[in-house]
């Protein structure tokens, strides 16, 4: 077994710690492990392939130089989103708050395993998504599309988890017209198998 083999078999931290005693290759399969997960957060965050694709980029750079600030409190998935998520805020930030969906992002979003109404739906969700508050919008992102527990999602955005929980509430509400429901729904709003949401 070769050492690049025993890195696949090394849990996030032991690579993590790896890599900050001068392991070349150890953050490359860090990078391996979380680089699509990573993407799809920055996607429904951004709703901008572009924009995500550069926020990844930095994120990974900013965990790369950083991995000795990496202080074990967190799995390194939650400590990679946060840098992620504010990678994304920080380029939302700095630009023009963007209104709809562009056409280009439609291949992006849908399945294409997807039936057309399901990649409506989908594309509803995205659009109504946009129209949330920030806060909400991260929320949502992280609790209802990416599965992540309240503590985590608290952990990432850096708020307290009751906070966590009202912006989730607060925008699956506001979704509810959006979406052209009639109720509350009981469950995490999400369109067809997994779709994106929200935080303020």
């Amino acid at each position: 077994m070769s050492r690049l083999d025993d890195l696949l078999e090394l849990p996030d931290r032991d690579l993590l710690s790896a890599h900050c005693a001068g392991d070349p290759d150890a953050f490359g399969e860090i990078f391996r492990r979380h680089r699509d997960r990573m993407w799809a957060v920055a996607l429904r965050t951004t709703r901008d392939p572009e924009m995500a694709a550069d926020a990844v980029q930095d994120a990974f750079i900013a965990a790369f130089r950083r991995a000795d600030s990496f202080r074990g409190e967190a799995a390194v998935t939650t400590w990679l989103h946060r840098i992620v998520v504010n990678s994304c805020l920080d380029r939302l930030r700095r630009t023009k708050p963007v209104v709809g969906l562009p056409d280009a992002d439609q291949g992006v979003l849908a399945d294409s395993h997807d039936h057309h109404h399901s990649v409506d739906v989908r594309l509803d969700v995205q659009r109504a998504l946009g129209q949330l508050p920030e806060g909400q919008r991260m929320a949502l992102v992280l609790v209802d599309m990416h599965g992540l527990s309240i503590a985590e999602a608290a952990s990432i955005l850096d708020v307290a988890e009751g906070t966590v929980k009202s912006r989730c509430a607060r925008g699956r509400a506001a979704m509810v017209p959006l979406l052209g429901l009639s109720a509350p729904p009981e469950s995490p709003v999400s369109s067809t198998p997994k779709e994106p949401m929200a935080s303020p």
